[in-house]
């Protein structure tokens, strides 16, 4: 009996001194939270063809490897006594997980909660999120479904004034592009801020039919005179083409597959370097059917996604940006299982001429290859800047600039493959020609100033002018021509380096992307201005 009393005794202490009570408030308050916008709002957003926030986190990281931060932040109300009777969560949620093994950082829009608008959200949770990543050199993944911003005209009334605008964090994000992969998935309407959040990135996508992106939607829109539904006005492939995302998925699962996949090919931060993988394919492999893949009549097409996919590691190409500035491919791969940066040109589209658009396209790809240390190897067939109106229109000449200036900013090895046409200052951004030209051409070569075809009536005209017969003098320059124009007298005057049996194309790639794996660098890039 007595040492009954003092055995209660102690345990009506300990329960009194332990913070049990305070934990099971905690977990009261998680479910509260992780109730999300309700059963009816849950409903809602599945009925549209979309996962919540909860479950495309679950989908996108290892299994059971998230750690919310803040899961009980909201907005609380209260009884007469101080009493918790409702949590209405934040409509932003992230925290720490894994993919691959990987520590990232993942944070996404609740879209059952007052549809991503600013009056259910706590700006400094998206913050954080930001500066989590960014100060602890983690990969982040932004999963964005709203505005994201400032809502709507309605939380003046609710805040009792209006605001001078004003981004929170925007300094991270733009610190977060030059230290960390970050990645944007837009899987639902984004508009404003969300918007500015899904491009500023390194890799981002749409999902056909449930992902559109405004500056402001179709309501705002319709004010301005412009009657449009979503997809009309912001639908995917819109942006896709105009080079606003880089990708458009099927489906939210392939969303997250893609993102998985174009982070493996990256460091997790500027600090350190891109990973190589065990090799599976062999580097010796020679693919015979290369020595006929570019036509001997030059003003036929060939397929050069084939030719990228043959000289590299098998399956392991993984193209960014097809539907903007489409006469260069650009994408990542494996050489010997060491991550590289892949642009080609693609003769399907001007010829693999260089508009505006490609410019703007090459820029910005390889300063994503020279801010995260990847070798770029480069497959030419350039036969110059578009020309004509519309491109003096569009400024190619000014955006052409540009990407020679980045191609000659990059600090990455670099090797180039010059498949067949190099002409003018477009060909010249084959490469940084200062550099140790570690350059190779297949016997299809062709370069020059100018493609021989079109400059013949310029160089010569006074010579035509005064010929009896034009087109018989025609004949016989363009065949005098066609004596130099070999790549082979190139490469007896050493203007060309070494012209290769293009079945040697992967052997030689891969010696380079061995050789120029210790040559890598970790740290931040340093690029001047560019016109």
């Amino acid at each position: 009996m007595h040492r009954s009393y003092f055995a209660d005794n102690k345990n009506e202490e300990t329960f009194h001194m332990s913070w049990e009570a305070d934990i099971e408030e905690l977990r009261r308050r998680q479910a509260m939270t992780a109730r999300m916008g309700g059963e009816e709002k849950v409903a809602r957003q599945h009925a549209n063809g979309k996962l919540t926030v909860r479950e495309r986190i679950d989908a996108l990281l290892d299994q059971g490897s998230f750690r919310e931060i803040g899961s009980v932040a909201g907005r609380g109300s209260y009884d007469a006594e101080g009493q918790l009777v409702d949590l209405s969560p934040a409509n932003f949620v992230f925290g720490r997980g894994r993919i691959d093994g990987r520590p990232v950082v993942v944070g996404g829009d609740d879209f059952t909660v007052r549809g991503g608008a600013a009056d259910a959200s706590i700006h400094e949770k998206q913050v954080q999120c930001e500066k989590l990543a960014g100060e602890y050199r983690q990969p982040l993944i932004r999963l964005v479904d709203g505005t994201g911003g400032g809502g709507s005209v309605k939380s003046y009334e609710t805040i009792g004034h209006t605001y001078v605008p004003a981004n929170p964090g925007w300094e991270v994000v733009v610190q977060n592009l030059e230290t960390i992969p970050v990645v944007a998935l837009a899987l639902g309407s984004v508009a404003g801020l969300g918007a500015a959040k899904t491009v500023a990135s390194h890799y981002s996508l749409m999902v056909k039919d449930i992902s559109q992106m405004f500056i402001a939607g179709p309501a705002v829109v319709a004010r301005a005179g412009e009657s449009l539904t979503k997809e009309e006005l912001g639908g995917a492939m819109i942006h896709a083409k105009a080079g606003a995302v880089d990708d458009v998925v099927d489906s939210e699962a392939e969303a997250f597959e893609r993102a998985r996949r174009f982070l493996s090919y990256l460091p997790s931060s500027v600090d350190e370097l891109p990973p190589r993988i065990a090799p599976t394919d062999d580097p010796e492999r020679r693919d015979d059917w290369l020595i006929k893949a570019v036509p001997k009549e030059r003003r036929r097409v060939y397929d050069m996604r084939r030719v990228v996919k043959s000289v590299v590691d098998q399956g392991s190409f993984f193209e960014m940006g097809k539907w903007f500035g489409r006469s260069a491919i650009t994408g990542l791969a494996r050489i010997d299982g060491w991550p590289v940066a892949v642009l080609a040109s693609d003769p399907h589209f001007y010829g693999g001429g260089w508009t505006a658009d490609t410019a703007q396209k090459v820029v910005r790809f390889v300063d994503l290859a020279d801010t995260f240390h990847l070798p770029v190897v480069h497959l030419v067939d350039i036969p110059g800047f578009l020309i004509g109106l519309d491109a003096e229109k569009t400024a190619t000449i000014r955006h052409g600039a540009r990407a020679l200036s980045a191609v000659y900013q990059a600090r990455v090895p670099w090797c180039t493959v010059v498949i067949r046409r190099a002409f003018g200052v477009a060909g010249a951004a084959m490469m940084n020609h200062t550099r140790a030209r570690y350059r190779f051409a297949w016997p299809s070569g062709d370069w020059g100033s100018l493609p021989m075809e079109g400059g013949i009536e310029v160089a010569y005209r006074a010579e035509l002018d005064k010929a009896p017969d034009r087109e018989a003098a025609m004949a016989e320059i363009t065949e005098r021509l066609e004596k130099v124009r070999s790549p082979f007298r190139s490469a007896e005057a050493f203007s060309i380096e070494e012209i290769i049996d293009p079945r040697d194309t992967r052997p030689l790639l891969c010696e380079f992307a061995n050789l120029a794996a210790p040559l890598r660098r970790p740290g931040f890039r340093a690029a001047g201005f560019r016109p």
